[in-house]
């Protein structure tokens, strides 16, 4: 049996995380799919992950989602305006600048928000309550790194 240099064990473990990720990132894809349907049947998940940040954020402007997703600034604006559409926003006068604009959401959007996030919120338990609070933590933190890199 050939001995592993501890280079080549890394990368192969890097790669263990890499298909994994891909696994973690196709399924968020159908979960995201899933949860736009349950907030609006004509919610595309663009649409979504715009509305869960302006929901995260309490309120935010378009430009801002341009920014955050690296998304052209008319395909925010196509799917803010179906938010709108859909009762799920509203766009509000900024308080420092009464020419700019803000969105927020709408009561029934924060409903509708947090029924689909105690769902997620039900399946990540389900598959990591047997891990330990540090486990989580870590996990989480390890996360936050590949995020940023």
């Amino acid at each position: 049996m050939a001995v592993m240099s501890p280079d080549s064990a890394v990368d192969e473990a890097i790669l263990d995380v890499e298909q994994q990720l891909s696994v973690l990132f196709n399924r968020s894809r159908a979960v995201w799919k899933e949860a736009a349907e349950q907030v609006h049947p004509e919610l595309q998940p663009a649409g979504y992950k715009l509305f869960g940040t302006i929901v995260r954020l309490g309120e935010t402007n378009a430009h801002v989602l341009a920014e955050l997703f690296e998304m052209d600034k008319s395909a925010v604006s196509r799917q803010v305006r179906m938010l709108e559409e859909f009762g799920l926003v509203e766009s509000l006068p900024d308080a420092t600048d009464g020419r700019a604009r803000v969105l927020v959401p709408t009561a029934a959007g924060l409903e509708k928000a947090m029924a689909v996030r105690e769902s997620n919120k039900s399946r990540l338990r389900g598959a990591l309550s047997t891990r330990s609070p540090e486990d989580l933590r870590l996990f989480a933190e390890i996360l936050s790194e590949i995020s940023a890199a």
